[in-house]
């Protein structure tokens, strides 16, 4: 990104970004901006499969229901991640990213960050790193198979409707409220 891209006060980034230069759209591309996550999960701090973690900007709006993504270690992947890699592209041209985000995507990434950590285990651990090298070569097949894993332990359906991706987002609440953001104050 530009210098003092973190001074716009925008986290959240579309890909029709101003702030990322066109070395940075390649790095993001390729996703070759993760590879410092394999430090932290050396460290200790993350690990390959867990809810990705949101800026603290987005965790203070969390409802008591959403806190629970606090408290297990972040991951480089897990079905959030999946679902919704075309994170830039649903972001793209939003004349509030942020606000979009926290309308279109943090209800649904809650969600399935919530059901991951109520179904965790090491054999959906090795589902979710799987699908997600599915992902890498068709999308479409790894939200295929996420929808399975959903229809089958989930009673939520609005959450196994969106996990498919071929509707158009529209806003929601985040699980825990029954109201849609309007500002991230």
């Amino acid at each position: 990104m530009i210098i003092n891209a973190d001074q716009s006060g925008v986290d959240s980034t579309s890909s029709s970004d101003s702030r990322i230069t066109k070395l940075g759209k390649f790095i993001r591309k390729f996703k070759i901006d993760e590879l410092p996550n394999f430090i932290n999960i050396f460290k200790g701090d993350m690990s390959f499969v867990g809810p990705r973690p949101n800026v603290k900007r987005e965790t203070d709006l969390y409802t008591a229901e959403e806190k629970i993504l606090l408290s297990v270690r972040p991951g480089i992947t897990d079905i959030a991640s999946i679902v919704f890699s075309d994170e830039g592209d649903i972001l793209k041209d939003s004349v509030d990213p942020d606000l979009d985000y926290n309308q279109l995507i943090r209800p649904w990434k809650s969600r399935l960050g919530i059901f991951y950590i109520q179904n965790r285990s090491i054999w959906m651990d090795i589902k979710l790193m799987f699908l997600t090298a599915i992902a890498i070569i068709s999308k479409s097949k790894s939200l295929a198979l996420i929808n399975k894993i959903l229809l089958k332990k989930s009673k939520d359906e609005d959450l196994i409707k969106v996990s498919l991706r071929d509707a158009a987002l529209t806003p929601h609440s985040p699980p825990g409220s029954n109201t849609i953001v309007t500002s991230r104050m």
